[in-house]
């Protein structure tokens, strides 16, 4: 299910949240969003308020995620309300935002709407799950069977 995030609204969240977190700006948010969306195997876009940072090079690392800025003549919320309206399957869509205006948007078009404190938690949820090791193979411990020794041993021609 792609999303479509109000960054400026989310960073707000994260700051109002009042929890001890490493995310100071945009570019700590998305590599941080990169990360989730490729552990849970989805996609986004996010959208800032004006022109962002001089040298966006640092968002060339982010696979996940599409980032973009309004710029001066727009702001998010509209580019996001376009993006809404543009979409060819908005039930799939899920809009991150705490913002009315959106939410009421993404819901005439059947989008789901998800509260950026909501979407933040389970952000930080599965960024915090460990991963299962992997098993190692039993052979790596047992070592080759008898036989498969031998196989091994034919083939380069040595003997026992």
């Amino acid at each position: 299910m792609p999303y479509v995030i109000d960054g400026t609204n989310l960073l707000w969240a994260i700051q109002e949240s009042h929890e001890e977190c490493e995310i100071a700006g945009e570019v700590q948010l998305c590599l941080t969003l990169d990360r989730y969306f490729a552990l849970v195997g989805d996609a986004g876009e996010i959208v800032f308020d004006g022109a962002g940072p001089p040298d966006k090079s640092i968002f060339d690392a982010v696979a996940h995620l599409d980032v973009i800025f309004s710029g001066f003549s727009s702001d998010a919320d509209s580019v996001i309300e376009e993006k809404v309206l543009a979409n060819t399957a908005p039930r799939r869509l899920t809009v991150v935002s705490s913002d009315r205006r959106l939410r009421k948007a993404a819901g005439e078009r059947k989008a789901t709407a998800l509260k950026s404190e909501l979407f933040w938690n389970q952000v930080l949820k599965e960024l915090s799950r460990k991963k299962p090791a992997e098993k190692e193979p039993e052979e790596k411990r047992d070592g080759l069977t008898e036989g498969e020794t031998k196989q091994w041993l034919d083939l380069f021609g040595l003997e026992d």
